[in-house]
């Protein structure tokens, strides 16, 4: 009690209130670093789950983009069917032929102008009607050399569905990418000083926005090119079809949508290191033949053994590493014109 018989309380019994700890704001022990590592791997793969489940929605139509480039190259080779017009055509073409036979041929009796007319107006309204029906088929030895039928086969009763789960992975690893690398990047930032962290949330969105690019650009660029050569080599060269089934022909795809995506991270990883100074940007300039060169290793053991795909992936990487020496300069002139400010 003090003077005004109000009880006293003891500041040892008083709980300092604990300061909320953030990852980017604090250090950790090596028990610490694992707990965390296992925490953003869940968290990062629960969001891959959801991402998976919500792309198994829209397998077909992801389906259909994948197939594009296979498709648009092999469907200028089949066959077209026949317009009506074109059926008319050759049908009058094979009556002058007969007329002309007949005409030429002394023992022919004579056939009335009508009469002949008649006949071929009947015929060709009967060939034109059997033509456009759909339940026709003409059965002929040659018919698979006329109109060859280059769909994607499945070989194996579990092919398809195996290779389904397989793109609804990796389009939800595609759909949750900033998820994913924001886990990532948590993880990392928590093993750097306090003046390196702060970069980390800036590599965040650009990590995803470039896996994501990488990934499109083999899509929409590089597949329809690589297709093109391999079938033109085994068509060409090999005077072999090329009939893909659909597990190898997504695996195709999907594994080199997970290299490109990979491999367009390089700016970031240069800028990353450059900021935090284990890389300075005047060795990476000295050593452009050699990354050069490591670059061309790499994407001839990252791809298909066509150069091609070498070539087109080892093209955008030099770029890529060019542009990331060129973001780290600028970050450094930056910073030493407001240091000289400053």
């Amino acid at each position: 009690m003090n003077h005004l018989g109000l009880p006293l309380v003891s500041k040892m019994g008083k709980k300092k209130k604990k300061k909320k700890q953030y990852p980017l704001d604090s250090t950790m022990s090596l028990g610490d670093h694992l707990e965390e590592l296992r925490s953003r791997l869940i968290l990062a793969f629960g969001g891959l789950l959801i991402g998976a489940a919500i792309c198994l929605c829209f397998g077909t139509q992801i389906i259909k983009f994948i197939q594009k480039p296979y498709a648009d190259l092999v469907q200028p080779q089949d066959a077209e069917t026949p317009t009506k017009d074109k059926t008319i055509e050759l049908i009058e073409n094979l009556f002058n032929g007969i007329n002309q036979k007949l005409a030429d041929d002394p023992n022919t009796p004579n056939i009335d102008q009508e009469t002949e007319k008649f006949v071929s107006m009947f015929c060709t309204e009967v060939l034109v009607a059997i033509s456009n029906d759909p339940n026709f088929t003409f059965n002929s030895p040659s018919s698979d050399q006329i109109s060859p039928q280059r769909h994607l086969q499945v070989l194996r009763p579990a092919d398809g569905f195996i290779s389904y789960i397989k793109i609804s992975l990796i389009s939800g690893l595609i759909l949750t990418s900033p998820w994913v690398f924001y886990h990532i990047w948590m993880f990392v930032a928590a093993g750097l000083y306090s003046h390196e962290k702060r970069y980390v949330h800036t590599a965040v969105p650009f990590s995803a926005a470039l896996f994501v690019a990488g990934a499109l650009f083999f899509v929409l660029v590089v597949a329809p090119l690589t297709l093109k050569f391999l079938v033109g080599f085994n068509e060409g060269v090999l005077g072999a079809r090329s009939n893909f089934t659909f597990a190898d022909y997504i695996s195709f795809i999907t594994m080199l949508m997970l290299v490109f995506g990979v491999a367009f991270q390089t700016p970031v990883a240069i800028f990353f290191l450059t900021k935090t100074g284990l890389v300075s940007i005047a060795s990476l300039r000295k050593s452009r033949k050699f990354v050069l060169l490591g670059i061309f290793v790499v994407a001839a053991m990252a791809t298909p053994p066509d150069p091609v795909s070498q070539v087109t992936l080892a093209i955008p990487l030099y770029a890529l590493f060019e542009l990331g020496i060129l973001l780290s300069s600028i970050s450094q002139k930056k910073r030493e014109k407001q240091d000289n400010k400053d």
